[in-house]
């Protein structure tokens, strides 16, 4: 199957889009999303890997499903609470792809929050469309064009975060997306999203993190099985969150912690594939 890609080279960051329609399709059928952000290419993607997740659930060990769940679900719950607290009103999230993070938080917090979704121009467009459709976008959220990897100019994560109120706390939000670029490449992600943060009264980056030391096998599976797709590897830059933590302080965050999902949704007899999903959450004060 040949996904659409603005960029057709292996290394395109286009070329990343089927994780975006996959996870679409798996938000939709947990009732996270709405239906209209279903793709026809999340359900093909889903139904090619649910042979491994029925194997993997007759066997009760690790589903790919749960591990998406738990991590989704408690970048929500951080992201949240970042809100209640009054630390944060402006959210942008960087490789947004066709999650519904965005139409949830936007619905639950109207005119408290600005919510800008982010991706490549392709995937952008796709998910403006299907907003508008939904009747979701509006002053306070909008969709942009933006590459990840371009440091200045137009496109770049500085371009967009010049149009936020400067007075107020901002969040930047990533999920699916660090697996996908070599280590050298994240590290210089977390390098610019800690600069642009400092220019904030109050901010955090909140992510999924992949470690190599704690994924399942069923987990390691799904990322060679998407390679085929993506048309590049996939990686697992750290043994653990220690060496992540690390990483995030070099950075330039200040605090920066990596914990289980589990824990973080305050849910330990959660299931085994959940317990697998970690997530960042760092902040540069």
């Amino acid at each position: 199957m040949k996904m659409p890609a603005a960029d057709d080279s292996p290394h395109g960051s286009e070329a990343i889009s089927p994780t975006a329609h996959y996870t679409g399709y798996v938000w939709a059928r947990n009732g996270l999303s709405h239906p209209v952000l279903i793709t026809r290419e999340g359900r093909v993607l889903y139904e090619a890997m649910r042979p491994l997740l029925t194997i993997s659930g007759v066997l009760g060990a690790p589903t790919l499903e749960s591990y998406l769940l738990a991590r989704h679900r408690a970048i929500d719950a951080l992201l949240e609470r970042a809100i209640e607290d009054g630390r944060v009103s402006q959210v942008i999230e960087v490789a947004c792809g066709l999650s519904p993070r965005g139409w949830r938080f936007a619905e639950r917090h109207r005119d408290r929050i600005t919510y800008i979704e982010a991706d490549l121009p392709g995937m952008a467009a796709r998910k403006r469309r299907a907003l508008v459709r939904i009747g979701s976008l509006g002053e306070h959220h909008r969709v942009e064009a933006i590459d990840a990897l371009r440091d200045l100019g137009p496109g770049s994560l500085a371009q967009i975060a010049g149009t936020f109120e400067p007075d107020r706390g901002l969040a930047i939000i990533t999920e699916g997306l660090l697996g996908y670029l070599d280590r050298a490449t994240v590290e210089a992600v977390w390098r610019r999203f800690a600069r642009e943060l400092a220019g904030f009264p109050d901010g955090c980056y909140l992510s999924d993190l992949p470690l190599g030391g704690r994924t399942s096998a069923v987990v390691r599976a799904f990322g060679l099985g998407l390679s085929a797709f993506v048309r590049g590897q996939v990686h697992l830059h750290f043994a653990g969150a220690a060496e992540a933590t690390d990483a995030l302080h070099g950075a330039g965050f200040a605090r920066a912690a990596v914990r289980p999902a589990a824990e973080i949704l305050n849910r330990p007899d959660t299931d085994s594939g959940a317990r697998f999903a970690h997530v960042i959450k760092a902040d540069v004060r």
